[in-house]
């Protein structure tokens, strides 16, 4: 006599398994995950560069943040403030004045806090929605805004750990820091499409 398992166990086997892993994907949902993952990186990376920013204001006699105006961003083309940002060049991440930021942060006597400038984690310029842009308000005040469009909807306006319309800016749907939130934001073709997939 043989042992063994008929087509029919088996069938049913392999069906109870598709259902348990069709369940578990929509229950942790992990295209969500990583959405929420980025936007963690999003929120660090623009605390950290205010962080330097307002660093290197305290120790810098002269310093020299920007153009009032101009809009940079790790990406080209981008009129979010006013004159579109430059192209991406290959010094784009330099700390040096010459990256996506225009501050020198390799001045500062002990070294740069920072040892690049940092990138959106997920760059989507095409659709007009995820990297950084920064902005100067005030080049004597050295007043400056930081801004990026989060991804998930935990972290999207109106989501569980929302950020974008609890962080004191004048966008609800943008994530803004910096030393003054005043400054106004164009968006629309060529600044965050916001509401494009």
């Amino acid at each position: 006599m043989k042992k063994g398992f008929t087509l029919l166990e088996l069938l049913i086997v392999i069906g109870i398994l598709a259902i348990l892993s069709t369940t578990m994907l929509l229950v942790i949902n992990p295209a969500e995950m990583l959405r929420k993952a980025r936007d963690s990186q999003r929120i660090s990376d623009l605390n950290t560069l205010k962080t330097a920013i307002s660093f290197y204001l305290l120790n810098v006699s002269s310093p020299s943040i920007g153009v009032v105006g101009q809009t940079y961003s790790d990406v080209g083309g981008v009129t979010c403030f006013g004159t579109s940002s430059p192209a991406a060049s290959s010094t784009y991440l330099s700390i040096t004045g010459n990256g996506w930021i225009p501050i020198n942060f390799s001045a500062l006597t002990g070294g740069s806090p920072i040892s690049a400038l940092p990138r959106d984690p997920n760059p989507t310029a095409s659709t007009g929605n995820h990297y950084y842009v920064y902005g100067v308000k005030s080049a004597t005040d050295c007043t400056f805004k930081l801004v990026t469009n989060m991804e998930s909807q935990a972290y999207s306006q109106g989501g569980s750990n929302d950020v974008e319309s609890k962080d004191g800016g004048t966008n609800n749907s943008l994530y803004e820091v910096g030393t003054d939130l005043s400054l106004a934001i164009t968006t629309g073709t060529n600044c965050f499409n916001v509401g494009t997939p």
